[in-house]
């Protein structure tokens, strides 16, 4: 159980439950129902061993959050999965029916089976998840990211073209493009070939995505591949 305050919500609420569910218990010290409540919902959530998380919030002492659920009346209670509320309800209730409201939120045997698939990480492994979910985010990029290491660039991009596009499978993908060499080039030479590339960026569809390629390798922390994106943005516009 944590106590969780406007200025921890976003961290301990939201960032948690993108990795375990969390229920959060909106209560006040003068509210009876929620003094009945809250140890059943302790108990039950404790015996869970960590699969829930159970976060309370005094409402009284932090309005913000309970402007976030928009709290007619306590005690309220929601699960938090992802990021987002999956289910709730206002109201005493017993332990039965608490029991029956934490055990959907509880991993399923297929969830602790891929958990065990992508703690291994090997392409036997994950080739196991994609059979049963094609689509896996996790196991996709993983994978990718073993066969970009072995040099199996076309497998790769077949893999990530199965979702959709963020940092992550940007930069993969700009690995598998660019091949083993540039891919694993140092930043002097990422830099020259930029540079080699710049007059070529307009007119040629494959000098410009080289560009950019280099450009996820280089990576967004580098200091100069904010100038390299203002210098390709200045030759195409």
């Amino acid at each position: 159980m944590i106590d969780v305050t406007d200025a921890t919500f976003e961290t301990e609420v939201l960032q948690r439950s993108m990795t375990t569910p969390v229920v959060v218990d909106l209560w006040a010290p003068w509210c009876g129902p929620c003094k009945t409540l809250g140890p059943i919902i302790e108990k039950v959530v404790d015996e869970t061993n960590g699969q829930v998380v159970l976060a309370k919030i005094n409402v009284d002492e932090n309005p913000g959050a309970s402007q976030a659920f928009r709290v007619q009346s306590i005690p309220a209670v929601y699960a938090i999965k992802d990021g987002g509320i999956v289910d709730g309800f206002m109201g005493a209730q017993g332990e039965d029916a608490i029991r029956e409201f934490v055990a959907t939120l509880l991993p399923s045997v297929e969830d602790l089976a891929t958990a065990e698939l992508l703690a291994a990480g090997d392409e036997a492994s994950l080739l196991q998840i994609l059979e049963a979910d094609p689509g896996h985010p996790e196991a996709v990029t993983m994978l990718a990211a073993l066969y970009v290491e072995t040099q199996r660039f076309d497998e790769a991009l077949a893999l990530l073209a199965r979702i959709p596009e963020s940092d992550l499978t940007r930069q993969l993908a700009a690995q598998a493009r660019l091949g083993a060499e540039a891919a694993a080039g140092e930043h002097a030479e990422t830099e020259a070939r930029l540079e080699a590339l710049l007059d070529q960026v307009k007119g040629d569809d494959d000098a410009r995505q080289e560009f950019v390629d280099l450009l996820e390798v280089l990576g967004a922390e580098h200091p100069n591949t904010a100038l390299w994106r203002r210098k390709l943005s200045t030759r195409l516009y």
